[in-house]
């Protein structure tokens, strides 16, 4: 029985479709675990500064990972994987595994070291409060995690390779169950550094379930002295990537710093806000991209230019159409999300109500992040790998600025903020000013989005011109959708207050439906393809079409 489970857990999936909703599917209980986390934090902290503290120590070891290990992380070695030998793979796996041990060691030893100035300098509202040595020992608890992840981005490399896409998504499912157990077992008895703690083990748990695939292909990394020449043709082809996804986390890094300097809880509303909407963004833009590359990869390798251009295509329609009914539902369920979600203990009607807000001006973001995830993919799959980088680079510069120029224009201009408050009704609660650094977040992948989208015509002409169709339809039918859902919000208020959470949940649940349903008819009659995919897709995926070694499959996907 047991053998039975994992051999399914371990069975290849084949075709973009399946692979993208399976991805969906198994990335929803990843982010369902994290949004209890988040409740776990809200409940005990509320938007806090011992929440924004946590959330903080975060952003070092991010910006570690993203410039380090990313040097040596899949999307680098997938292609030279899947064109290599075993004995030459194993040596690539080794000699990687090695670097990253040798050199992220060394870097978070030295930051490690000089936690407390760069603390400091990076969010000196924060350091200089009671939790200070709490602050330097969480950091550096967290400065581990880099390392671990970085460990398992390479294993990660043969588990898609060999399509075991359900491992793959199981992984952060694992991290964060780590995280969890250290909120719930370890905080009480260490406090704050116990939720670390926490994170380090769920890391670990990310790491390991890839170490059985990785060794029944004869893949497992060795000890071994990284030889120049080797890494050398990683790193210089992973430098623009590795720079690319730094900038992203710096562009976080920035903004919370600017966050943490407003006001207090600033940056567990921020954060909060971010976690809600990047499980759309994980759902939609990140299972798409991640399902297609290496199909485009493969596609590349052969030199099959239109059957790339393809994939890239229904992937690019698809995140788009889920994009668009996603962003309207949101903005008009906003309240309800939050209140269900983080509405409990510490986390008061004032936090709910101003991280609402920040949500719906996030979520209009979604459809950009998910192409920009899509359209990196692309370029890496193509092995061109600066575009990416520049298009980081400029969202860094945009976002950052649009960020600090509206803190400054609702501070300068009171008109500008009144406005603000009251479109989205947060006028009497304190700690606005994070609205305006969302509002340049925003802003910034809007126009970076659009960007990105027009510089695929270079690797495949025509792509950003057949998705206007797919855009159209998809807001059409969203925003009637969202009439409908406002529409039974208003009817549902008069019937019932909202004062128990079963009351808000079935009220949300039932708008939400009953907007999804009107979208879904709207597209129906238009008979949209993105719909008639996913249609067709999840009938495969419920009468378990199996191919003869046990795969789900659809050749029609891949060909």
């Amino acid at each position: 029985m047991v053998r039975r489970i994992l051999k399914s857990l371990s069975a290849p999936v084949r075709g973009l479709h399946q692979a993208a909703y399976l991805l969906a599917a198994l990335t929803l209980a990843s982010q369902v675990l994290a949004l209890l986390r988040d409740r776990l934090f809200a409940h005990q902290f509320g938007a806090s500064s011992t929440l924004d503290l946590y959330y903080a120590a975060f952003k070092i070891p991010d910006v570690v990972f993203a410039l380090v290990a990313s040097l040596v992380s899949a999307y680098v070695l997938i292609p030279r994987i899947a064109k290599a030998d075993t004995a030459h793979a194993r040596k690539l796996i080794s000699e990687c595994a090695s670097f990253l041990i040798i050199a992220g060691g060394i870097i978070c030893v030295v930051i490690a070291i000089f936690a407390p100035e760069l603390l400091h300098l990076l969010f000196p509202t924060l350091s200089m409060g009671s939790h200070e040595a709490d602050f330097v020992l969480l950091t550096r608890l967290l400065l581990i995690q880099p390392i671990l992840l970085g460990l398992s981005g390479i294993l990660t490399s043969v588990t898609q390779i060999h399509r075991r896409f359900v491992l793959f998504a199981l992984s952060p499912v694992l991290y964060n169950v780590g995280i969890i157990a250290g909120t719930v077992f370890l905080y009480p008895r260490y406090g704050i550094p116990g939720i670390g703690i926490g994170v380090v083990l769920g890391a670990i748990a990310h790491l390991a379930i890839h170490i059985p695939i990785v060794v029944d292909a004869g893949l497992f990394p060795r000890p071994s002295v990284p030889t120049p020449k080797l890494m050398w043709s990683v790193i210089k082809d992973s430098v623009p990537r590795s720079l690319a996804l730094g900038m992203s986390s710096v562009i976080t890094l920035l903004l919370i710093s600017l966050a943490s300097r407003v006001s207090e809880g600033s940056v567990a509303v921020y954060t909060l806000a971010s976690n809600l909407e990047a499980v759309p963004l994980s759902l939609i833009g990140a299972s798409y991209a991640t399902a297609a590359f290496p199909v485009m990869t493969q596609m590349m390798s052969e030199n099959r230019l239109e059957a790339y251009k393809t994939t890239l295509t229904a992937a690019a329609r698809h995140i788009i159409f889920w994009s668009a009914v996603i962003t309207v539902l949101t903005i008009v369920l906003r309240a309800y999300i939050v209140r269900v979600i983080y509405g409990t203990g510490a986390f008061d009607w004032n936090d709910t109500r101003l991280t609402a807000a920040v949500l719906a001006i996030l979520v209009v973001g979604l459809m950009a992040q998910g192409l920009i995830l899509l359209s990196a993919r692309a370029f890496y799959a193509a092995q061109r790998s600066w575009n990416p980088l520049l298009v980081q680079l400029a969202d860094c510069g945009i976002s950052v600025l649009a960020a600090w120029g509206m803190l400054n224009l609702a501070t300068n201009v009171p008109m500008v903020r009144y406005f603000v408050e009251s479109l989205f009704r947060v006028g009497d609660v304190p700690g606005t000013s994070v609205l305006f650094i969302a509002l340049g977040a925003t802003v910034g992948q809007v126009i970076m989005g659009t960007v990105a989208l027009g510089t695929l015509r270079t690797v495949a002409k025509g792509v950003a011109e057949s998705l206007t169709r797919p855009m159209f339809e998809g807001f059409g039918a969203a925003i009637l959708g969202g009439a409908a859902s406002y529409g039974v919000l208003s009817f549902m208020g008069t019937l019932a207050p909202l004062t128990t959470l079963p009351s808000v949940f079935l009220e949300g649940a039932v708008a939400g439906m009953v907007g999804l349903a009107v979208a879904g008819c709207v597209l129906s009659l238009l008979e949209n393809q993105e719909f008639r995919d996913l249609s067709e897709s999840l009938r495969r995926l419920t009468t378990k079409a199996l191919s003869p070694h046990g795969a789900i499959n659809d050749h029609a996907d891949i060909s």
